[in-house]
């Protein structure tokens, strides 16, 4: 069972510490699980254009099939002027239709607002219910004051353990939907 983290920020580094976190509690209840860590801001990803994925260079093409080879994905974003990062959407954009069929997902997001707690229901799980995901039902959102200003770490003790039920949900789905 392959685990893999999308951390869809291009600047700061709180939405990369989420998705990480995410990743740690999966591994800390299934050991056997493998993870993998997407950082977007280490690949050259090419704006969606309407063609086949393999005109796109070799960055966009690894992503993309990572991300459809994975049992499990954990889609971390920051949410800026109320909705995900563009980085996130153009990565949705060059998916295929159906491109997380039977795939569990589960949503963390960041942000400096509490007005913001409700994108994930608004704008990213209706996209990933049109690519034909099992998305968790419940989602975490991490407020910016809640990271450690010296070391980006959580602080808050609530949301590591929302993180952990969240990580817990994904995989118990996953077995569920194999059994």
């Amino acid at each position: 069972m392959k685990i893999v983290g999308i951390s869809g920020a291009l600047a700061g580094g709180k939405t990369l510490q989420t998705v990480h976190e995410v990743l740690a509690a999966a591994k800390n209840i299934h050991p056997a699980i493998e993870s993998e860590l997407i950082d977007l801001r280490e690949y050259e990803i090419e704006f969606m254009r309407g063609t086949p994925l393999s005109y796109y260079n070799d960055d966009t093409q690894t992503v993309v099939n990572k991300m459809l080879q994975a049992d499990l994905l954990v889609i971390g974003t920051p949410i800026y002027q109320a909705s995900i990062s563009g980085v996130l959407k153009n990565l949705f954009d060059l998916l295929p239709i159906r491109a997380f069929k039977s795939k569990v997902i589960g949503c963390i997001t960041n942000g400096g607002s509490f007005k913001h707690f409700l994108v994930t229901q608004y704008q990213l799980k209706p996209i990933l219910h049109y690519l034909e995901a099992i998305v968790v039902a419940k989602d975490v959102f991490v407020h910016n004051d809640w990271f450690d200003i010296e070391t980006g770490e959580i602080t808050e003790k609530d949301v590591l353990r929302r993180i952990h039920a969240l990580a817990e949900d994904m995989i118990h789905l996953h077995m569920k939907k194999e059994s």
